[in-house]
């Protein structure tokens, strides 16, 4: 599945989305910029309107504050993208991406099991 690429700040709005599974642009601006010198809330605004129009979030305007949620979970945007990775740098294939994940060791044991089954069971 082909998943657009966030901006860091496009990123950080959906990191807030996906933990609190829906929230204002009141409360998004509070907790992504609490010491904001200057207001942010056009920032925040954009930002919004940017991941509505990629079909990231959903806008509920049913309340006088409209309230976010998102409409793609945070695991369908790491596989989108970690697809996307492996086309552009291995032909599409994992296989490299996970010979140097087990090499490396940066797979817990609960990780590896996993990996083991999910093997056996195809």
């Amino acid at each position: 599945m082909a998943v657009p690429k966030l901006a860091n700040a496009e990123l950080a709005v959906m990191e807030r989305l996906w933990e609190e599974r829906s929230l204002t642009a009141r409360l998004l601006r509070e907790q992504l910029y609490p010491e904001a010198a200057r207001p942010m809330h056009g920032t925040i605004q954009r930002l919004l309107q940017r991941l509505e129009d990629k079909a990231f979030v959903h806008r509920d305007r049913d309340r006088a504050a409209h309230l976010f949620t998102p409409r793609i979970s945070r695991e369908a945007y790491a596989a989108g993208r970690l697809e996307a990775l492996a086309d552009q740098v291995t032909g599409g294939s994992f296989v490299p991406m996970i010979t140097h994940l087990v090499e490396e060791r940066k797979l817990s044991d609960a990780d590896m099991e996993r990996l083991r089954r999910l093997l056996e069971e195809r």
